[in-house]
């Protein structure tokens, strides 16, 4: 069983900063992709930003700039760090871990329950 946990999100005016994190738990064997997608009404969801185990990321052209992804392995946790935010990046936003779970070595992707990101302006 794994676990999510997200926080941050929020109501931001355009040009201001908001900064995401999710943390995941249980019993895992490791974690390789954590990311960042976003679904916003009317359109499909969409990636964001994504890191791998060994640091390489990729970044929806319409963040690259403005977005970073980070991760701390011994916390299991990823953070989008969001600067000169606009009103298009308003969305619901979720985070998705990739896991190697250590009863069955077998790899689960795990979704979290999401958070709004509302940028006005």
């Amino acid at each position: 069983q794994v676990q999510l946990v997200e926080s941050g999100g929020g109501l931001v005016q355009a040009g201001g900063s908001l900064r995401l994190s999710c943390a995941a738990s249980g019993t895992i064997f490791s974690i390789n992709t954590m990311g960042w997608y976003r679904q916003a009404p009317g359109k499909q969801r969409e990636l964001v930003a994504a890191i791998t185990s060994g640091g390489s990321t990729n970044y929806a052209e319409s963040v690259r700039g403005r977005f970073t992804i980070s991760r701390d392995n011994a916390k299991n946790t990823v953070v989008l760090q969001m600067n000169s935010l606009k009103p298009e990046d308003t969305a619901v936003y979720y985070c998705k871990v990739g896991v190697i779970l250590s009863a069955t070595m077998s790899r689960l992707d795990y979704w979290g329950q999401g958070t709004q990101v509302t940028v006005s302006s």
